[in-house]
């Protein structure tokens, strides 16, 4: 499989951009674990550091889930993968974690996050609350905030990979 990224069209509109930057990410980091084993992606390639890119994935599952089936539609979803126990849960794997339902994960929480934000103009305020703030931000400022959370992320994605096998791209 290889993954297509498409950049938005220069003169979209303002959701379409920030909807087709959102994308962009997504897809970009789906293209940084394409080509690597089990154990591969789950590898923390970068001493000290315990993140790995299945780790990564698992994570943006987490936050896809969080910003878009939580905060924006106020739905009761509870946690893929971290507990009160294990806050971190999505970063601490096992010889058992499988790409194939990370990936599944993450892209069901990604059409999950599509379908809800389809129902929401950008300054429409979410139906609940952020969870540290009490704050009701738009879908916006929810698309804004997974743009910076994907392309942190991705910066880490192009270390782990190249660590792993020296692959490096843009």
């Amino acid at each position: 499989m290889t993954t297509n990224r498409l950049e938005p069209a220069p003169d979209a509109d303002e959701r379409a951009m920030l909807e087709g930057w959102l994308e962009y990410h997504r897809q970009t980091l789906a293209w940084k674990c394409e080509g690597l084993t089990d154990a591969q992606l789950r590898t923390a390639a970068v001493a000290p550091s315990g993140l790995s890119l299945m780790g990564l994935v698992r994570h943006l599952a987490e936050t896809e889930r969080s910003w878009y089936r939580r905060v924006l539609a106020d739905e009761d979803a509870g946690p893929l993968y971290y507990s009160d126990e294990d806050p971190d849960g999505e970063f601490h794997l096992t010889e058992a974690d499988t790409w194939h339902e990370a990936h599944a994960t993450w892209q069901a929480e990604i059409e999950a996050a599509r379908r809800h934000a389809a129902g929401f103009h950008l300054d429409e305020l979410s139906r609940g609350k952020h969870r540290r703030t009490g704050a009701r931000p738009s879908l916006r400022w929810i698309h804004t905030h997974m743009i910076e959370e994907y392309a942190r992320h991705n910066g880490h994605a192009d270390l782990i990979h190249e660590c792993l096998d020296g692959t490096t791209g843009d």
